[in-house]
């Protein structure tokens, strides 16, 4: 565990010792956060934009690429074969499960990345300021060595280790996300056709992608981030992946990119917000996560990407199931 010169790092500034300068700051990022967190859409364009400004943070692509298939998830969950096989009350808690998890690592990680972006253009590290927005120790030390050894690889690796520890208790640890989603058949339906797989399109019309098993661990899912990274940014690859992004406007429909492909079975094509309302969170500020977990001498093995990262057959073989599971489920019930 820290010491306590260490837990001062996640306490509020006290707002005396700060110029008026650093105060509206902080004023305007909490805005620009508040406004861009609005929705799944809103979310995957404010990391997109903010790669195009600042593309040595590859995590932000990252981000927006996930964001991306969070929205394809929940929009599949209107989708007929849904529908079919989950009520309106398992699919809705899946929803909010989707919201939730990227409502919250928005609502810690947009502030850093803005902070970042003022810091590079005033050329003078602001990443004290990380207090007032409650950001993890972790990543405050971070943000400081990277402003003195300008380690990228190390920040964008550090950022997806504080994504999926911010969202690791609140989230996955949740009594009513553990009990009624992680636990369940709705959960184990969206694990075996979407929900662990990440997939990142061309408008070439190909599909490459990355599973995970055992999503409800930390380590895994960090491992998985690691993994994505590594192919986003994979020198045969990265181009399509960015011209695809650059192209093609988020609506939360598989229609972006299924459009490309050359499947029988389509998947949903309704757009994110003619299906879902607007959802207010509150951020509830637990203990800083960093303070159970040692960081101090961190250390990142090598990581190789499997064999097979090119999707397409593996998808429509997913499609197909999907259907065939649903239309089964409806016989039973006729």
């Amino acid at each position: 565990m820290w010491n306590k010169s260490a837990l001062k790092l996640f306490v509020k500034p006290n707002e005396s010792n700060l110029t008026q300068d650093e105060k509206h700051l902080i004023v305007t990022i909490q805005k620009k956060t508040t406004k861009w967190n609005v929705d799944n859409i809103s979310r995957t364009k404010a990391y997109h934009n903010f790669y195009e400004q600042n593309p040595e943070i590859s995590w932000s692509f990252l981000a927006s690429m996930v964001s991306r298939n969070a929205g394809w998830n929940m929009c599949d969950l209107h989708s007929p074969e849904y529908r079919t096989l989950l009520s309106v009350k398992k699919r809705r808690l899946l929803f909010e499960t989707y919201e939730r998890a990227n409502w919250l690592i928005f609502s810690d990680a947009y502030p850093q990345l803005l902070l970042y972006e003022v810091s590079k253009k005033c050329n003078t590290p602001l990443f004290h300021l990380l207090k007032a927005f409650q950001v993890s120790s972790f990543m405050g030390r971070e943000w400081e060595r990277l402003w003195n050894k300008r380690n990228y690889e190390r920040i964008n690796t550090c950022l997806i280790v504080n994504e999926q520890q911010l969202i690791q208790k609140p989230v996955l640890e949740r009594t009513l996300y553990k009990e009624r989603v992680f636990h369940s058949l709705p959960f184990w339906v969206q694990d075996r056709f979407h929900f662990s797989t990440v997939l990142f399109p061309t408008v070439e019309g190909d599909l490459f992608g990355l599973s995970v098993h055992g999503f409800r661990k930390a380590k895994k899912r960090i491992l998985l981030g690691r993994r994505l990274l590594k192919l986003l940014f994979h020198p045969a690859y990265h181009q399509r992946f960015s011209s695809f992004a650059s192209n093609t406007e988020p609506t939360g429909a598989r229609s972006e990119y299924e459009r490309f492909l050359k499947i029988g079975r389509k998947g949903h094509m309704a757009a994110l917000r003619t299906l879902y309302p607007i959802i207010r969170h509150q951020r509830e500020y637990d203990e800083d996560w960093s303070l159970k977990k040692s960081f101090t001498n961190l250390r990142f093995q090598e990581i190789s990407l499997p064999d097979k990262v090119h999707l397409n057959d593996w998808y429509a073989h997913k499609r197909s199931e999907l259907h065939l599971l649903a239309f089964l489920k409806s016989k039973i019930q006729s």
